[in-house]
């Protein structure tokens, strides 16, 4: 069985596109999820299938608190968040193993 960690990670269908903020405690298994088109809703929906930024947490309790917090942040302050770290939108799961999208 694979170790849990608790994370933070937002989803984008590109730069400044479409953005979705989720929590789990399988980043990958949750990033191939959103990259094949598995999740029925809103990331299906509108194409968002590129890791943008995610952090990891200590206990899922810490994590879903700062999903929340983010999800009630304004678009740019989610905005500025990603280019902090990642300021030309690049794709975090090829960093992680997965391949470039098509």
């Amino acid at each position: 069985m694979r170790e849990r960690y608790p994370c933070v990670y937002i989803m984008a269908s590109g730069r400044h596109g479409t953005i979705y903020i989720g929590v789990t405690s399988d980043l990958m298994a949750r990033i191939h999820q959103h990259r094949e088109g598995l999740i029925e809703g809103f990331t299906k929906r509108h194409g968002v299938r590129r890791l943008v930024y995610y952090e990891m947490h200590g206990t899922m309790d810490a994590a879903i608190t700062r999903e929340k917090q983010l999800k009630a942040w304004k678009r740019d302050w989610k905005i500025a968040l990603i280019e902090q770290e990642n300021p030309f939108w690049e794709d975090w799961a090829v960093r992680l193993g997965f391949p470039p999208l098509t």
